[in-house]
């Protein structure tokens, strides 16, 4: 069974975006690079739009997040 979760997207860096989870920094693990132009696609935006931006996501099976949308 999948989960939605509620992450933020911290910078751009290159053509990734650096995901984390939206809780408190102290709580927060490492960040993870998906395809920035993936996620901006899916959530309607530009790329350059989504530092800063929250979203929630779709943890798969092998804990890879998919099915973005703006939260």
């Amino acid at each position: 069974m999948s989960e939605r979760v509620k992450v933020k997207v911290l910078l751009l860096f290159g053509d990734d975006a650096e995901i984390v989870a939206d809780v408190p920094a102290d709580e927060r693990g490492e960040p993870a690079r998906y395809p920035a132009a993936d996620i901006a696609e899916a959530v309607g935006v530009a790329p350059e739009e989504l530092p800063g931006r929250s979203l929630t996501a779709v943890v798969g099976p092998d804990d890879r997040l998919s099915g973005w949308r703006l939260a």
